[in-house]
């Protein structure tokens, strides 16, 4: 039996105009992560979803018995259901949100858009899934909360306090198809990224840049953290998003 989801971890639902926009939130994160994002776009008259993924929004329990399949096959159903009340439809995401998105966008080659904020696209190094083998097989479940990596004070991100290292290994397993398949990103990509981050790798990005066959824009932001969405530049991440879909829907 699931918990119920904690208070502002909620899915969000608008209904607009033709042109819909999907945004997916990050691993062990909430959708208070991407709420204020999804809202300012749903104010500008796109329809928007932005779903609480499987395991995520209550307790950490609840997220150890979910996956990447899990997770990848929620991304893809919320965008088939917004492709049918939609005539096209972007996809916007923060780190595991944006390798999800990659993921749509790979699935779905109709997708007409990307923002992706400090996405994570490809699996770490080989040590690092070594150690993280290593750990679960002395019995170690868990490892500190990577979900809050904000520098503005006083920010909750209403995100896991810990991290579940099995479902973090699927997750890695996940990227390998997700940075197999760049290639097949042919629509625009706005690609934020932060200056410091303390959670996703700025080679994520570069691995982006190098790869994808579509037109990518990389703006860096200097003054935030991993969660960008909620931290300094929240305000210049909005609008520039907002305008560039404006761009992409041809409003």
């Amino acid at each position: 039996m699931t918990t119920a989801i904690k208070p502002g971890c909620e899915s969000y639902s608008a209904a607009g105009g033709p042109f819909g926009v999907l945004v997916l939130h990050g691993f062990t994160g909430s959708t208070a992560t991407v709420r204020s994002l999804a809202e300012r776009l749903a104010g500008a008259g796109f329809s928007v979803e932005l779903p609480c993924l499987p395991g995520h929004g209550s307790t950490l329990d609840d997220l150890m018995t979910t996956t990447w399949t899990d997770w990848s096959n929620a991304a893809i159903s919320a965008f088939d259901e917004l492709a049918k009340r939609c005539e096209r439809v972007a996809v916007v995401g923060l780190s595991m949100g944006g390798g999800l998105s990659v993921f749509v966008a790979e699935a779905r080659p109709e997708v007409a858009a990307c923002v992706l904020v400090n996405p994570v696209v490809k699996p770490p190094p080989h040590e690092i899934v070594d150690g993280l083998n290593q750990l679960l097989e002395a019995g170690v479940e868990t490892i500190e909360a990577i979900g809050s990596d904000v520098k503005k004070e006083g920010v909750d991100t209403l995100s896991n306090d810990a991290t579940p290292l099995a479902c973090a290994k699927t997750l890695f397993e996940g990227l390998i198809g997700v940075q197999a398949n760049l290639a097949g990103i042919t629509m625009p990509v706005l690609l934020f990224s932060s200056r410091e981050d303390h959670v996703v790798t700025s080679d994520n990005g570069d691995e982006l840049e190098a790869t994808v066959v579509g037109p990518l824009e990389r703006i860096w932001l200097e003054d935030s953290y991993h969660v960008a969405t909620m931290d300094n530049d929240q305000e210049f991440l909005e609008h520039t998003t907002l305008s560039f879909l404006k761009r992409v829907s041809g409003e």
